[in-house]
């Protein structure tokens, strides 16, 4: 955060309980959303879903999605200075919050306390 910015991951539910594909699309949407809130702030907003579905079209099978998500979005929290957490239920979400809270890092329930936390 040297210049000021946060890289701020932007957690919520992609594919959850098998979600169908309107229903992923209408998450996605969800998120980035969310993360253009975050730059509207002045911040990076990280979706780790968008590192995720470019690699997972390259590898081109079926499972390549379910092999990298987690570990993708997991690397994530390393570099990342918070998380906003959005939408409704998701395991991967709440794991990646976790893994946040584990490392002391900050969690945010609405883009409003993003901004409060910076001033």
């Amino acid at each position: 955060m040297a210049d000021g910015r946060l890289w701020v991951m932007i957690a919520g539910p992609y594919s959850s309980n098998g979600a169908d594909a309107r229903t992923r699309e209408a998450n996605l949407r969800v998120l980035n959303q969310a993360a253009l809130a975050v730059w509207a702030l002045g911040h990076v907003p990280i979706i780790g879903v968008n590192l995720t579905l470019p690699m997972a079209e390259a590898a081109g099978d079926e499972g390549a999605y379910a092999r990298l998500a987690m570990p993708l979005a997991l690397a994530l929290v390393e570099r990342c200075d918070g998380c906003l957490r959005v939408g409704g239920a998701s395991k991967g979400a709440d794991e990646e919050v976790a893994r946040f809270r584990a490392l002391g890092k900050s969690v945010w329930f609405s883009v409003h306390h993003v901004q409060v936390a910076v001033r």
